[in-house]
């Protein structure tokens, strides 16, 4: 029996990247670690700003980093980045499809862009549509394409040459809530089919949730890392929103009454405790401030963020426009 061991996806030991600015440079991202294993979805979650797509370029040879090392797929981003970009897919945050072309012609330049044969390009091509549900679709022009249907066939794209790791950047951003949890479902069938790595940025927690293991990034760093039960149990107390008609009277009482400090995130006074069911009969009886609305939730991805930085991502990104997003760049 072989005693091999897999080398992981991603390595990446100090990782930073800082830019000219002002009086002292701007640190994008401040010495991360990370460590990917091969074949697993992998999410990179934090708010605007945090470093997060600064990473992922560097890890795709699109940017130098400053200093530290990384390793994708076995190669160097540095030394070996035309060894990396041959193993890698990349969807990037913002569409790059050609809207003139059609779907298979899309599709046939990357496949060409890559040095693929004609048969292969052929055999590739139609295995990705089927993928992403597009076969019916392969000779429509692109600008027929719903936003939907031009992120499957970017993933599609991303796929064409068959990588070992694929980067997302912000997926589904924009997309609505069935289309998005569709995406969600091509890429569990992916994994079903072949061992890729799949590196996913994203705002939303829900999205979150499907990563084997995830690292919430906060100022460039690398805040907590684990899976997300992992990072849910290591809250381990149930969150409680009110809205008041004095929120700093509440926040004070509940300091001076029940030994808690509370804080303001989305327009709410929260605060973290064990066994929240309890804690709401005292809540009312104790503070003296008239509560307009009481919630207790277990914990969430939502309390881990809150939890390690101190705020939730929307306080972090302020408040944006679409349903059930957490942000937007």
């Amino acid at each position: 029996m072989s005693n091999t061991v897999r080398e992981p996806a991603i390595e990446v030991v100090g990782l930073t990247k800082r830019y000219p600015g002002g009086d002292a440079p701007v640190e994008a991202v401040r010495g991360i670690d990370l460590r990917v294993e091969a074949g697993q979805t992998y999410g990179f979650l934090g708010p605007n700003g945090a470093g997060k797509s600064t990473t992922i370029e560097m890890l795709c040879t699109i940017r130098n980093p400053t200093s530290g090392t990384a390793r994708v797929a076995g190669f160097d981003v540095v030394r070996q980045r035309t060894e990396v970009r041959r193993r890698i897919g990349l969807v990037f945050q913002q569409q790059t499809l050609d809207q003139q072309l059609t779907a298979e012609q899309n599709l046939r330049f990357h496949a060409d862009l890559y040095g693929l044969s004609r048969a292969d390009a052929d055999r590739r091509i139609g295995e990705v549509l089927e993928m992403v549900a597009l076969t019916d679709r392969r000779r429509d022009p692109v600008l027929r394409f719903s936003g939907g249907m031009k992120r499957r066939l970017e993933i599609a794209r991303g796929l064409v040459h068959a990588p070992q790791v694929l980067f997302l950047d912000e997926p589904t951003i924009g997309l609505d809530p069935q289309t998005r949890a569709a995406i969600w479902d091509y890429l569990r069938e992916l994994r079903q089919r072949t061992e890729i790595t799949v590196f996913v940025t994203t705002h939303y927690m829900d999205e979150a949730e499907h990563c084997d293991r995830i690292a919430i990034m906060d100022h460039g760093q690398v805040v907590v890392e684990d899976t997300p039960e992992a990072l849910k149990s290591s809250v381990g107390t149930d969150r409680i929103a009110l809205r008041t008609d004095d929120d700093e009277l509440a926040i004070a009482r509940i300091r001076e009454r029940l030994g808690v400090e509370a804080g303001v995130h989305e327009g709410q006074v929260t605060l973290a405790v064990a066994e929240g069911a309890h804690v709401v009969p005292r809540l009312f009886t104790e503070l003296d401030v008239h509560i307009l609305a009481v919630t207790v939730t277990r914990p969430s991805l939502d309390d881990v963020f809150l939890t390690y930085t101190g705020r939730t991502i929307r306080d972090s990104e302020g408040p944006r426009p679409g349903a059930g997003r957490v942000g937007a760049r």
